[in-house]
């Protein structure tokens, strides 16, 4: 099983686009594969097609160990998502105190951890360095980074790279940096362009091959609840995505 958390603490980068049509990809190349949406905001939850604020059963109930994971699991079309809603917003405040509170997500995953469940866990942070995305960071086996092809694309990533490091020496040491995805990619763009060779320069061959495409139809498939695989199947992203997938599954 390979645990994936994938992050970055600036926002808008693609990361829970990145979770939903990965997640969808690696189905549609035959894995078994669970999502964890770990942000309040419930972006991936809504992304695919679930009403966030109905369900009663989440990943916050999972962290305080009122309900075990497998009930809190929901399926569609393959997948399956332990969702998040807005009740996970006070999660860092009420779990604060809790002794050995990095591990809560560990500790409550252990049955799906220790079973033959799953070939892949993909796990979307909040755009923080806090509670949340460090307990992803103790459970997970590898950290994916999405970066925009943009300016200021490497501003800050000196403080995840520094957390991921933190977390590596203290709480998980088997974590590694194993992918870094480019998105809104724009290959007219000198400036685009300019980015990737930083990125390569920086990362080497850690960067995916494959670079996410700037495509409206990415933008557009979250307000149906629909992957990119079932909003626009003949997209330049669902193509960049199924692409990415099978890099990930030759880099297993």
């Amino acid at each position: 099983m390979r645990i994936i958390a994938l992050t970055n603490q600036k926002g808008g980068v693609g990361k829970t686009t990145s979770v939903t049509n990965i997640g969808a990809g690696l189905c549609k190349l035959g894995q078994k594969v669970l999502l964890i949406d770990l942000d309040p905001q419930a972006h991936l939850t809504y992304s695919l097609g679930f009403t966030a604020h109905e369900i009663e059963k989440t990943v916050y109930q999972l962290l305080k160990a009122e309900e075990p994971a497998e009930s809190t699991i929901q399926k569609r079309n393959g997948i399956h998502l332990i969702p998040a809603n807005i009740d996970l917003s006070g999660a860092e405040i009420e779990l604060i105190s809790v002794a050995g509170r990095e591990f809560l997500l560990k500790e409550n995953l252990v049955n799906l951890l220790n079973g033959n469940y799953y070939d892949y866990i993909l796990l979307d942070c909040p755009p923080s360095l806090g509670l949340l995305t460090l307990n992803a960071l103790t459970t997970a086996t590898e950290v994916f980074i999405p970066l925009q092809t943009e300016y200021l694309a490497l501003n800050g990533l000196s403080k995840l790279l520094q957390t991921i490091n933190v977390v590596k020496k203290r709480l998980n040491p088997g974590i590694e940096i194993t992918g870094i995805i480019a998105t809104r990619y724009d290959g007219r763009k000198k400036l685009n362009n300019e980015v990737v060779n930083k990125i390569r320069e920086h990362f080497g061959d850690k960067l995916f091959p494959t670079l996410i495409r700037d495509n409206v139809s990415l933008a557009e498939a979250p307000s149906f609840g629909m992957t990119i695989f079932e909003y626009k199947p003949d997209s330049n992203g669902a193509t960049d995505y199924l692409s990415i997938c099978q890099e990930i599954l030759n880099r297993r």
